[in-house]
């Protein structure tokens, strides 16, 4: 949804091979489809990632370096606000990993 949406939506236009981050696969599957509809690029899909935590960043990294030829553009647009204070599994604050510590180490996973 949003700006992380709208991004995507322009790539997709520029016939870019256009990878959706999401944390819901419900929400992220529908978003796959309007932006495959709405630009007729059917090389938009969807791959899971919840930046909150750091096995799903690891994870999510390890796939796109083995299945994607080359990264040309990364967009970290995932972020939360307003959460309770909780601790992750990892013992890490929720709000902090998601909005700092997950978009920097998928960065520099990412960079190889």
């Amino acid at each position: 949804a949003g700006i992380g949406k709208c991004v995507a939506m322009d790539l997709a236009r520029r016939n870019a091979r256009t990878i959706l981050a999401c944390r819901s696969r419900e929400r992220g599957q529908a978003a796959v489809e309007e932006i495959r509809a709405a630009t007729g690029n059917p090389a938009v899909v969807l791959r899971l990632l919840d930046t909150g935590s750091l096995a799903s960043v690891r994870a999510f990294a390890r796939a796109v370096l083995q299945e994607e030829p080359r990264l040309d553009v990364l967009v970290n647009n995932a972020g939360v606000t307003g959460l309770p204070f909780t601790i992750t599994s990892e013992r890490l604050e929720q709000t902090f990993t998601t909005n700092y510590l997950g978009p920097f180490l998928l960065t520099n996973l990412l960079l190889g």
